[in-house]
């Protein structure tokens, strides 16, 4: 029988035989506390801060707590089996790491440890055009393990499908199109800093290491920083990008397309009919519109509306494997996970990414098998799984 992954539970009781306890907490809400109290103002703001008052990111939270599940009793969920394939790639459960972005910020390692962790337990990484390591280099730390590409898009086409045709050619499968950070929000916590890693050349490994990049500079970024950062960031930030244009990756990319950001079922009903593989729901976990829709609020509509033709991925709010298993849930092919993986990442580096996506992976299982199901297809077969609550 395969080992659930709830017997990472066991694994620190049994530990605790020893006298030893957790390096990092299972608490989400202490993993962000601890990592705040290793990270300067800069780092921490920078994953943890969100558009204007916060008000998006308070109703990502807000919207989790609206659903509530219906434990069903005297159902046989002793094995369970949580594996999924979404656009082609085989998980063991439905849970990607989410792109986050300029990771070295956090840990040395960065991205790098990020991908082993991943790896290590089966779970496919999204790495971030705003890497702090080339795209290569993450391959070949993420070794045989799964692996998507995000993009920025940046604004000459030269750039563009050069970054894609290096992506494809190192392995990463899918390739996720961010569609809400085309310019970045109001963000205090980093205004308030005056805080962007971009600025001194950080998270810009992969355009950095880029030849038709490196072929639009005077001199090499390494000889002239501030020359490189000059045409990158305008570059992929500051234009509005438009539907027709899509038409450029997939002639670029032969591997599925997902659209990361969509909120209404208009934008996600125009994805399939752009020929899109597949879409994200998600708001940037709060960072980009202040008093946006929470997202697992659009996520039900969106799924009606897809109606089965493409996979639906969420992510936005995720804390916990409860939560996760919320959004399943409602519909959810598989759940990105981002702010609790940079957290780990900060306080463990590859050690504490394996930890938090151990714990959520953990809590996943656990919070379906004591809520009646043993797998996906149970789970899809029950609309009652989930009742509304007032918070």
């Amino acid at each position: 029988m395969t080992v659930p992954f709830s017997a990472y539970a066991a694994e620190i009781y049994l530990r605790g035989l020893g006298d030893e306890v957790p390096r990092f907490p299972t608490d989400p809400a202490q993993l962000e506390a601890a990592a705040r109290a290793v990270l300067t103002d800069g780092p921490y703001g920078y994953v943890a801060g969100g558009a204007g008052q916060g008000t998006t990111m308070r109703a990502n939270r807000a919207a989790f707590d609206r659903h509530a599940f219906v434990p069903r009793m005297l159902r046989d969920t002793t094995s369970r089996d949580w594996s999924t394939t979404v656009l082609g790639t085989a998980m063991p459960a439905p849970l990607l790491t989410a792109p986050v972005g300029v990771m070295s910020i956090l840990h040395p390692d960065g991205e790098l440890a990020v991908a082993r962790a991943a790896a290590s337990v089966g779970v496919p990484m999204v790495l971030s055009t705003a890497s702090s390591y080339a795209t290569e280099e993450v391959a070949e730390a993420s070794g045989d393990g799964p692996r998507w590409f995000q993009l920025y898009w940046p604004t000459e086409d030269a750039v563009t499908v050069s970054l894609l045709h290096r992506a494809r050619a190192a392995g990463y499968s899918t390739l996720v199109v961010t569609l809400d950070t085309w310019t970045l929000g109001w963000r205090p916590m980093d205004l308030d800093g005056a805080y962007l890693p971009f600025l001194r050349g950080v998270g810009t490994a992969i355009p950095f290491s880029d030849p038709a990049f490196r072929a639009g500079l005077a001199t090499a970024p390494e000889d002239d920083l501030m020359a490189a950062v000059g045409r990158w960031v305008p570059m992929f930030t500051g234009t509005a990008l438009r539907w027709d244009r899509l038409d450029l990756l997939r002639e670029h990319w032969d591997g599925p397309i997902v659209l990361k950001g969509v909120q209404h079922v208009d934008d996600a009903l125009q994805a399939l009919e752009s020929g899109m593989d597949g879409i994200i729901v998600s708001n940037h976990g709060g960072r980009q519109v202040d008093r946006a829709i929470g997202a697992l609020d659009a996520l039900p509509g969106i799924v009606g509306a897809v109606d089965g033709r493409a996979p639906v991925l969420f992510d936005s709010g995720v804390r916990t494997g409860s939560d996760a298993a919320v959004a399943l849930a409602l519909g959810a092919d598989a759940v990105l996970l981002g702010r609790p993986m940079a957290y780990g990442l900060a306080l463990g580096g590859e050690d504490g990414v394996r930890h938090v996506l151990r714990s959520v992976l953990a809590e996943l299982d656990l919070t379906l098998a004591l809520a009646g199901f043993a797998d996906l297809a149970s789970l899809r077969a029950a609309p009652d799984a989930l009742t509304r609550v007032m918070p």
